[in-house]
């Protein structure tokens, strides 16, 4: 066992020199010209073997931060003179908004000259397509939301990300969505529970009380038929066809999908089966039905910026949509159920572990989620970034807030990763497309609980 420690602990202080000498580098805190300390004094400073120094000495050669220069000394090399490489980033389509990534890149590039982003917009929850991303050469890094790594890792495909070093900072719970047998193969980069947002000029007109975290969905219900004024607005909303807001009120029913003996899934008679159960009764008897559902263009947020609706379910993330308009709005945990809970989302940065530029991709994911362009998400956005010390940076915001902003942290306890349910990424889909029809009427509960259990 002393052994087995002492080999990691020699293994990790030449990572960490590897690490420091490569970012003092290329920060510019060594300068170009200027010598590294003798292999001597690097040894006795992280405490290893000069043969050890050397081939960490080497690694930096072969990214070009460094030229051995025969008895004299180890130089680093100008990186304005090196070739420039070029990364290509693939991103979700809403990760421009959410993050202001233009201005990340742009502050990246003048911390990194040599380095250029292109940007590649990625098909949405599609790991089969990111796949083949990578297989053609066209990304070095990626982002990747905590159930697109999931699917990653069970179809086999984990080899495909590079293993990333954990960040102190991060918030802890973060970090979970993206661990496969003790790697870390993501670097978390912003996060958002699902919330309650509301208007409050709607509940100043109508003279009632704003959301607490006392709520139930019956108290909700009820305040939104108050709120709601025929042809002008509806109280609430949320697209009930997406699998985010569905995996809400089965977490808050406090059920996990069973499998028996066999690992066969056992639907009927569950508790499972009551949250599906009334989340049909939900959608059937309380909800509006919207052209959003049938649009993809006409999101939630879209209509709440418009003042067609007063409250809806959302994220951090989806507050972006309407940062820029002229609503009043407001956040507030979402209501209860059974159970406290809540559908957290992560976003990471991976790197393809068949890129060319492999230095300059985790560079470049270093960078992103370090403190600089952190807190830039935190000041620009109202996404939440992953670094604490950013995502609770106190200062002059910068255009409108929600005042309860920092309410986040209070819920913590109740996030929960949509994995916790039990489903498996390659079962989501059959399953989703089987309680569709039973939601929609067109089979009933028996039928529709005897073919999922023979379908999963």
């Amino acid at each position: 066992m002393t052994n087995k420690h002492s080999r990691k602990t020699f293994r990790q202080r030449q990572e960490d020199m590897l690490q420091q000498l490569r970012n003092e580098i290329s920060s510019g805190i060594k300068a170009t010209g200027d010598y590294l300390p003798s292999e001597k004094t690097l040894s006795e400073q992280f405490g290893l073997s000069n043969k050890t120094v050397r081939q960490v000495l080497d690694m930096l050669v072969d990214e070009q931060l460094i030229e051995k220069i025969p008895r004299v000394g180890n130089l680093i090399v100008n990186l304005k003179e090196q070739k420039s490489i070029t990364l290509r980033l693939g991103h979700h389509e809403s990760t421009m908004r959410e993050t202001e990534l233009l201005e990340l890149l742009a502050a990246f590039h003048k911390e990194y000259p040599h380095i250029r982003v292109q940007l590649v917009t990625l098909p949405n929850n599609s790991p089969e397509m990111l796949k083949q991303y990578i297989d053609f050469g066209l990304i070095d890094v990626m982002t990747l939301n905590d159930a697109e790594c999931q699917k990653f890792v069970e179809t086999g495909n984990r080899d495909y990300l590079t293993p990333l070093e954990k960040k102190p900072d991060m918030y802890s719970f973060l970090s979970k969505a993206f661990m496969e047998d003790g790697e870390l193969l993501a670097q978390p980069f912003i996060f958002s529970p699902s919330i309650l947002c509301y208007n409050r000029d709607h509940f100043k007109e109508k003279g009632l009380l704003e959301p607490d975290s006392s709520w139930n969905w019956d108290e909700c219900f009820e305040t939104a038929e108050k709120l709601a004024v025929e042809n002008e607005r509806i109280g609430f909303h949320f697209s009930v066809s997406e699998r985010n807001r569905f995996a809400v009120f089965l977490l808050q029913n406090g059920a996990v999908f069973e499998r028996n003996a066999a690992g066969n899934m056992e639907i009927c008679g569950t508790p499972m089966m009551e949250g599906i159960r009334y989340y049909k009764e939900l959608i059937s008897n309380r909800l509006t039905n919207l052209l959003s559902e049938q649009d993809a263009s006409f999101r939630t947020e879209e209509l709440f910026a418009q003042g067609k609706v007063s409250m809806m379910i959302t994220t951090y993330l989806g507050l972006n949509h309407i940062r820029k308009s002229n609503i009043h709005y407001e956040v507030a945990p979402l209501p209860n159920l059974k159970a406290p809970a809540t559908l957290l989302i992560t976003i990471g940065l991976a790197v393809n572990q068949q890129s060319p530029n492999l230095e300059a991709a985790r560079l470049l994911v270093d960078f992103l989620t370090d403190y600089k362009a952190q807190l830039i998400i935190r000041q620009k956005t109202v996404s939440l970034p992953s670094l604490k010390t950013a995502a609770e940076w106190v200062g002059k915001e910068i255009g409108y807030r929600p005042s309860r902003f920092m309410m986040y942290r209070e819920i913590m306890p109740t996030f929960r990763y949509g994995s916790e349910l039990g489903l498996k990424e390659s079962e989501w889909r059959t399953f989703f497309n089987e309680v569709l029809m039973y939601w929609s009427g067109l089979e009933t509960e028996e039928s529709m609980c005897t073919r999922l259990e023979g379908l999963l």
